[in-house]
């Protein structure tokens, strides 16, 4: 019998309630208690739950990260955080970038409590990786917070359109169609990440 094929989950929104707004503390608690689900909050407090990505989408992911966390181990300057990792940010929203990178003396001055919990800052880099069911626009804006926040350096990878969306702070953002090689500029210096890996469908 013919399967069709299964339609891409979407992310769920959760609205709260006037005046049942959950604190930090109370987030980080319902996170814990659900943990087969990647959770964000955005700052009016409404709480999104990622679906699981795809195969592809995953292995995609896995060989940024691999690439990013390869060139932070020789740089030494800081750490690399994968998409399981919460930023509480300077606005209160609470985000999982696909992958994140930030400078190890700016993790010094945390507590052991802070690097337990979701960390209260936001990273200098981030990467959001588009999978097949994600809105190009919505990741935009959440692109637009990293920014706003603080985030030194953005990147929006659109595999599907072989398209990648460059962040930095004070600026609008820049379009690269079809690039084979992205570079960390002054934020990530030597960081030089081969497209070919995100752009290709090998499953």
């Amino acid at each position: 019998m013919h399967m069709a094929p299964a339609t891409p989950q979407a992310a769920v929104r959760l609205r709260m309630p006037p005046g049942l707004r959950m604190d930090d503390a109370q987030f980080y608690a319902f996170c814990r208690e659900n943990p087969d689900y990647r959770i964000e909050r955005d700052i009016q407090g409404e709480i999104e739950i990622m679906p699981p990505t795809g195969a592809e989408t995953g292995r995609r992911n896995t060989d940024l990260v691999t690439e990013l966390n390869l060139w932070a181990r020789a740089d030494g300057s800081g750490f690399v955080f994968d998409s399981s990792t919460g930023f509480r940010l300077p606005n209160g929203a609470t985000r999982s970038p696909d992958a994140a990178w930030v400078a190890r003396h700016r993790l010094a001055g945390l507590g052991a409590e802070d690097k337990e919990r979701f960390l209260p800052l936001a990273p200098d880099f981030v990467v959001e990786l588009a999978s097949p069911n994600d809105d190009p626009d919505k990741l935009a804006d959440k692109m637009a917070e990293y920014r706003a926040c603080g985030v030194r350096l953005g990147w929006l990878l659109l595999p599907a359109a072989s398209q990648a969306r460059i962040y930095r702070p004070a600026a609008l953002p820049s379009v690269v169609e079809g690039p084979r090689v992205l570079d960390g500029g002054d934020v990530l210096p030597g960081f030089r990440l081969d497209l070919g890996l995100i752009w290709a469908s090998v499953l």
